[in-house]
């Protein structure tokens, strides 16, 4: 077994019994315990598991790290996503794009291109756009201002969004399972749904540690996603397979020329 299959072996079984021990991983593998416990250390540092006592557990799933810490969590794999996600837009369309660290390496790619118009509630993102060499528009949603994400939040944006009917959607999310799309902040969620439901199309950018986890407060049913771009998607999960049921497209984004 190679030894990514290996891990996501590890994932599965870990999410089917919540708790499984290094031994137990070792017999059902056919592998060490010494390249268990290998395994269970990459996963931990991508925070698809954790290490307890002798075990691998699921992460906890009731908060995030800040903002500027989840900016360098699995940063090289939101680059490619980024960089692929930019590829799927073109002149003339319109964009609504919600506060999250892959969103924002989103923009900083898409503002090499030109013709868009951008809708935001990240005042960072709005940034980015506006200074990108592209020739681009771009709406600023005024709400009240969280310092530490820069962005606006609360029933003044929701009203703003709802004056907009735009092409796409694209947004972050903390979590993704056969449940649909989630995040940890009641407010953020919010902002999601009703982008949602005021554009025609919506892309949802996720990192692979993103996947198969649950959080307090789902803002769509995979029904309600058009696209789902993502740096690997494990073979034969229960998300996997719920993507394919509710017809979401998913789009991997490779190295190649990235």
């Amino acid at each position: 077994m190679k030894p990514l299959e290996r891990r996501e072996q590890i994932v599965r079984l870990v999410r089917e019994n919540s708790r499984v021990s290094v031994e137990d991983l070792a017999v059902m593998l056919g592998a060490s315990k010494e390249t268990v416990r290998r395994d269970l250390s990459g996963l931990a540092e991508e925070g698809r598991i954790r290490k307890v006592h002798g075990s691998a557990v699921l992460p906890e799933a009731s908060s995030e790290n800040s903002f500027d810490i989840r900016m360098n969590e699995s940063a090289p794999h939101k680059k490619r996503i980024a960089k692929r996600a930019a590829q799927l837009f073109k002149p003339g369309e319109s964009l609504f794009i919600d506060t999250g660290t892959t969103t924002l390496m989103f923009a900083e790619a898409l503002a090499e291109s030109t013709g868009l118009t951008v809708i935001t509630n990240s005042a960072s993102i709005a940034r980015v756009m506006g200074q990108g060499r592209g020739k681009n528009k771009v709406f600023l949603l005024g709400g009240e201002y969280r310092e530490e994400s820069s962005q606006n939040l609360g029933s003044f944006v929701l009203e703003q969004i709802s004056r907009f009917r735009a092409d796409h959607a694209v947004l972050t999310v903390g979590a993704i399972s056969q449940f649909g799309a989630m995040d940890f902040a009641l407010e953020e969620s919010d902002v999601a749904r009703a982008m949602v439901a005021h554009a025609r199309s919506v892309t949802v950018l996720a990192d692979s540690s993103k996947l198969g986890r649950e959080a307090l407060f789902p803002w769509s049913p995979l029904a309600g996603l058009d696209r789902l771009v993502t740096d690997q998607l494990p073979e034969g999960s229960a998300l996997t397979n719920a993507l394919g049921v509710a017809r979401v497209e998913v789009i991997l984004a490779d190295d190649a020329g990235l």
